[in-house]
């Protein structure tokens, strides 16, 4: 009778411990899972015009959870002259707009790579480009069309053909006018988001200043422009401009 009463006590009590252990357990789990990159992929974006849009895509391209601070400016001259930078971590967005529709939205932000040589080798994964962000908008796009019932322009959304565009290497490039939604001679509606994309591993990373090393950029046709040209509401076509005079604010 006195062994079982020392023993149920300690039987009961290691019961209490697993459960706390267990219950410590889940909730690592669940935090893990609330910052890793892979939920950061999955997660849909922001609308075009929130400060998260920026911090998102950044987080999709890089496969990270890393927020950082991003700057969203009125005109596109201070969005030209930025760069992105460490310490803290700085992000830039600029978003034209066709009178009060916002049609394409244009972040910088660092590479995976630049990531992980800062901030350690768990800090970001692996590195995706413009035009997987391009997919997941277009597909954001049929979901939200499909769900406002408009099934004729979702399955008109659906037939849009994602340009597989090379980033470019120069901001001269990058800052070139260029259209995220046309239409080609066959009456294909493509949508191209062009980038830039500093490659840290290349042979003249070393020679290049600082503040240029392990860029990444996009322009990308918001959620609004390709819903906007499925429903007919917008042509394609429209020439995105960089210069000082780009419809950087609502009309």
């Amino acid at each position: 009778m006195g062994a079982s009463r020392h023993t149920l006590p300690r039987i009961h009590g290691g019961a209490m411990i697993q459960k706390t252990v267990f219950a410590a357990s889940v909730i690592s789990v669940i935090a893990a899972l609330l910052t890793s990159p892979l939920l950061a992929r999955e997660q849909p974006l922001p609308t075009s015009v929130s400060p998260q849009f920026c911090i998102t895509v950044k987080q999709k391209l890089a496969s990270t959870a890393m927020v950082g601070e991003n700057t969203i400016f009125a005109d596109m001259a201070s969005y030209r002259h930025s760069k992105p930078a460490f310490e803290p971590l700085k992000i830039y967005q600029v978003v034209t707009y066709a009178a009060s529709l916002p049609i394409v939205v244009s972040c910088k932000m660092k590479t995976s790579a630049h990531l992980r040589e800062v901030y350690g080798a768990k800090a970001a994964g692996q590195q995706l480009f413009c035009p997987d962000i391009a997919l997941m908008l277009k597909q954001q796009a049929i979901a939200e069309l499909t769900t406002e019932g408009q099934a004729d322009a979702a399955s008109r959304a659906t037939t849009f053909v994602l340009d597989h565009d090379v980033p470019f290497v120069t901001g001269r490039d990058y800052l070139a006018d260029f259209r995220t939604i046309y239409r080609t001679e066959d009456g294909a509606t493509h949508v191209s988001s062009p980038g830039l994309y500093q490659n840290l591993e290349s042979w003249y990373t070393p020679l290049l200043p600082e503040f240029l090393k392990g860029q990444s950029y996009c322009h990308l046709a918001t959620v609004e422009y390709l819903k906007a040209v499925a429903t007919g509401a917008m042509a394609p076509g429209a020439t995105i401009t960089t210069n000082d005079d780009a419809p950087t604010s609502l009309k």
